[in-house]
């Protein structure tokens, strides 16, 4: 029977309340104005799962690249695969993405829309995706494959078993040319159905592909009839909406990991049979870590720091973060950092060529270092007030503690901080406790280990520090009159005052004056790695001090 059925009255027959055509969506979300060389960028995330440093590394070139250009950086929510959706993972991209001061010109929350190229979550723009996808079937592009699940897992069995590559082509595209009438009486019939799009490409074609980091590519013609449109929800496919959706929304720029690469030539065919420009693309290598002897691809199930959460439980600054990320984006950001210390990570000139080609390798120590340093730079009260932020959500036990004794915490935490060459101490803020516990007395005298280095003998080490607390010291002293009357006492009790005259003649002295110092210390504070005991003794003044001697005596 001759097939009378336009193209155009079939894609009416599917989508017969979609009225608008492509071109009213070209007139609704015109070029922007912007200023030549300005990059409309986007990070896009899928929220079936939470926020990973992949994600982190996207947003923040993303934002780079927008920011140093006088562009745009948006925010889409690309929610169409809705069966794996995670509860809470949307709350948690905006969260993260406000952290870290990664903050969108354009985007979709709660209701409210801000820019003029939304919606910008993807479930709520279904009408847009029917009218191209309805474009597709009018112009012979796209067509309604009946398809059954039990039909397409027959299908990938077969293929996988004769080693060939997996989807529906060639003789596996069984609808792909039943008449237009037979199609419609089989959707009149409420047979189920996906729409797939129509490639006209050959496998054993090549074309050239040219990726901002990579170079160029050659690679084959796609041929896949891939669905672009669900049945069960009539959303559509991720690989079709982000090609609608990048085209309205005039993104010029597409930061993504390289393992979308492999797409490239569906992408490319898509893009090609609308006539839309398509955007210049940036892959970024897999970020890798050292486990042991090997280098691995890190791992969202394995590795907790490849989670978005692990950063901010730890208490790493935002901006550590993102040195990090940057760090490992670009070979020569460390450089530049160094160079510009107080510039806005964002005014960096991020270049794709820069960007490793074989993988990303992140390091935890070397975020540690980074950290230290912006956490070594911040004033005392600063700091305390960024780690008071942190344990009240946290540590209430060390939120607790902190807020109770502030000055006291601000104290010890400028100890030798106002300096050149400021103490480096602290990874991140979680890091903190475990170093200026002793400074409180409900937590000095809880569980007691001391360990004093060369002077064992108790009776020795009491008799040391209560003679100095008890006819020494005295807290207006400044510090070169505290350190005189150490070596006073060093002297009087047969410990060398002077290192050199120590190792010539160490046998002639009990010890020396670091040893002698040590006692004072670990009895103060149970540790012999503290920083300066000047100044810890200065906070924790003569009455504590003579307290604590007392509890180690009865305990030790």
């Amino acid at each position: 029977m001759r097939d009378n059925m336009t193209n155009q009255e079939l894609a009416d027959l599917i989508f017969p309340n979609i009225n608008k055509t492509i071109e009213d969506y070209e007139e609704i979300y015109p070029e922007r104005n912007l200023k030549e060389g300005a990059k409309v960028v986007r990070f896009a995330p899928s929220p079936t799962g939470f926020m990973h440093i992949g994600n982190m590394m996207s947003a923040t070139i993303n934002y780079v690249l927008a920011k140093s250009s006088g562009g745009v950086f948006y925010l889409r929510n690309e929610d169409t695969d809705q069966a794996r959706s995670v509860e809470g993972a949307v709350e948690f991209i905006y969260h993260t993405l406000n952290h870290y001061g990664i903050n969108p010109d354009e985007y979709e929350f709660d209701g409210n829309i801000v820019g003029n190229y939304g919606p910008y979550i993807q479930s709520e723009r279904m009408e847009i995706y029917h009218t191209f996808i309805k474009h597709l079937i009018s112009i012979g592009r796209a067509y309604p494959c009946f398809l059954s699940s039990d039909e397409l897992n027959q299908i990938r069995e077969y293929q996988a078993k004769s080693k060939k590559r997996i989807g529906i082509y060639g003789r596996y595209a069984k609808f792909r040319d039943v008449s237009n009438e037979e199609a419609a009486q089989r959707i009149r019939n409420g047979e189920k159905f996906t729409i797939r799009f129509r490639s006209e490409g050959d496998f054993n074609r090549k074309f050239i592909f040219e990726d901002l980091t990579k170079g160029k590519i050659e690679m084959p013609e796609n041929d896949i009839d891939v669905p672009i449109m669900k049945s069960e929800n009539l959303l559509p496919t991720y690989h079709f909406a982000h090609v609608v959706d990048d085209h309205l929304m005039r993104t010029t720029h597409v930061v993504r990991g390289e393992e979308w690469m492999s797409s490239v030539p569906l992408h490319f065919e898509l893009f090609k049979a609308f006539g839309f420009k398509m955007p210049k693309y940036i892959h970024t290598s897999l970020i890798l870590k050292k486990d042991g002897d090997i280098i691995r691809k890190i791992s969202k199930r394995k590795d907790p720091e490849a989670l978005m959460f692990y950063y901010e439980e730890k208490g790493y600054p935002a901006i550590a973060v993102i040195d990090a990320v940057l760090t490992i984006a670009n070979s020569n950001f460390e450089e530049w950092r160094q160079n510009h210390a107080d510039t806005p990570f964002y005014e960096f000139p991020f270049s794709p060529k820069k960007m490793s080609s074989s993988g990303a390798l992140f390091d935890l120590d070397k975020l540690d270092n980074i950290s230290k340093n912006y956490l070594a730079k911040m004033k005392a009260e600063e700091l305390y007030e960024n780690y008071l932020t942190w344990a009240e959500k946290y540590d209430e036990h060390v939120y607790e503690l902190i807020h109770k004794y502030k000055s006291d915490t601000v104290s010890f935490l400028n100890i030798e901080r106002e300096s050149k060459k400021p103490r480096k101490d602290y990874e991140n803020y979680s890091s903190i406790f475990s170093k200026i516990w002793y400074m409180y007395d409900e937590e000095w005298d809880r569980e007691l280990h001391y360990d004093f280095g060369c002077i064992q003998d108790k009776d020795e080490i009491v008799r040391i520090v209560r003679e100095y607390l008890h006819n020494y010291y005295c807290e207006t002293d400044s510090e070169e009159e505290w350190f005189l009357k150490v070596k006073e006492l060093c002297d009087k009790m047969n410990y060398a005052s002077n290192m050199k005259e120590y190792k010539e003649n160490p046998t002639k002295y009990k010890g020396n004056v670091a040893d002698f110092t040590t006692a004072i210390r670990v009895v103060l504070t149970t540790s012999s790695m503290t920083p300066n005991l000047y100044d810890i003794m200065k906070i924790l003044g003569s009455k504590r001090m003579l307290k604590r001697l007392e509890i180690f005596q009865e305990k030790y």
